[in-house]
């Protein structure tokens, strides 16, 4: 089975694990400060708290920020559900955003209409490595006078205009699950320039506290502590992110050359104002169920896009969902992405490509 993504770990990610069995520090410690500071490197933020999950790192972006029951926060409806499920940890009420046609970011056209007195915030998502258009994200922002929350959790890497995804607004987060570019296991990151907004993201997750090892605690808080684990394999993964990201447009530009010209399959839309990092390949076809039933007969794994919000089974009965939702149905309906991984061998690619080629000359 070629599989649609997939971590690289090898010896390299071993040799930093060695490190924190030999310091017996297993958790936040020495190299978790490193892997924060590689961090701030990348993204060009001041500040940057490990937290356990990108899901909690939104949270307590929301938290530090103090949104909660009353209020509302503008989402896009195309996008992984953490994003609307860390609003309704705050207790505040997710609302959906119909997307653009080209990038399937927010349309900051159709946020215009869900505005109301609620309204507290809005959360741009990077999605499937490309950048949400911040140009009009920030002066919709400033216009409303709301908060900007970044999910860049499939960001890392990512720059519109030559700056890091996650670092345009009050506070993003970058996120470290074991599909993402590079990976920690589980993990995320909040990054924020505002001294603080990132003094109460520390105290969300150590227990309402400024340091560890007191057992005074000032403020309400919580465990979302990050693992010297995770920062070791994080350490690791951030050495090799220049060779994944080379590596990952060298798929994709394969994907894009070879498969030029075949009716019905279209690669998406890249904003030139964006450096992607393609975490994911994906196209759209006009027959996406057919499509990723054939390749997975060839032992293909493909994976559809994510189901949109106002879709959700879970939200029934919770949210009342309005609006005209027909962009993100059709982008839904039609999107696939295809094997992205930094492993995938050049003849496995040309395996998908033949077969893409196949299904679509019947």
């Amino acid at each position: 089975m070629i599989p649609q993504i997939q971590p690289w770990i090898d010896g390299e990610e071993l040799e930093q694990l060695k490190r924190v069995i030999d310091s017996t520090f297993v958790t936040e410690h020495k190299l978790t400060e490193e892997f924060e500071e590689i961090t701030k490197e990348l993204t060009g933020s001041k500040h940057a708290i490990s937290m356990f999950n990108g899901t909690v790192a939104l949270y307590s972006c929301l938290k530090a920020l103090e949104i909660g029951a009353g209020d509302e926060v503008i989402v896009p409806n195309i996008t992984f559900i953490a994003t609307a499920n860390a609003v309704l940890m705050t207790g505040a009420k997710p609302v959906f955003c119909e997307i653009r046609e080209d990038t399937f970011c927010l349309d900051v056209d159709k946020a215009e209409q869900l505005i109301t007195e609620k309204t507290k915030a809005i959360m741009p998502v990077h999605l499937y490595g490309q950048a949400a258009d911040m140009d009009a994200i920030i002066p919709f922002a400033q216009k409303h006078n709301l908060f900007i929350v970044e999910d860049a959790a499939q960001g890392v890497g990512v720059k519109f205009n030559g700056k890091h995804t996650g670092t345009f607004g009050e506070l993003g987060i970058l996120s470290y699950y074991g599909n993402k570019t590079i990976t920690t296991g589980e993990g995320g990151i909040v990054l924020t320039n505002d001294d603080e907004l990132a003094k109460r993201c520390y105290r969300l997750k150590n227990h309402g506290r400024d340091k560890k090892g007191v057992f005074v605690h000032e403020h309400l808080g919580f465990n979302f502590s990050f693992t010297e684990m995770q920062a070791a394999i994080g350490i690791a993964q951030m050495k090799k992110l220049p060779k994944i990201i080379a590596r990952k447009n060298q798929i994709y530009e394969k994907y894009k050359n070879e498969l030029v010209g075949i009716n019905g399959f279209n690669p998406v839309y890249i904003d030139p104002r964006c450096q992607p990092v393609f975490w994911f390949t994906s196209y759209l076809s006009n027959d996406v169920e057919g499509l990723a039933g054939f390749l997975l007969d060839a032992e293909i794994q493909t994976r559809r896009f994510f189901l949109p919000l106002n879709q959700q089974p879970c939200y029934n009965g919770v949210l009342d969902i309005k609006g005209d939702f027909s962009t993100s149905k059709r982008i839904y309906e039609s999107g696939i992405s295809l094997p992205s991984s930094y492993l995938l061998k050049d003849e496995e690619q040309d395996l998908v490509i033949s077969k893409i080629k196949e299904y679509y000359s019947k």
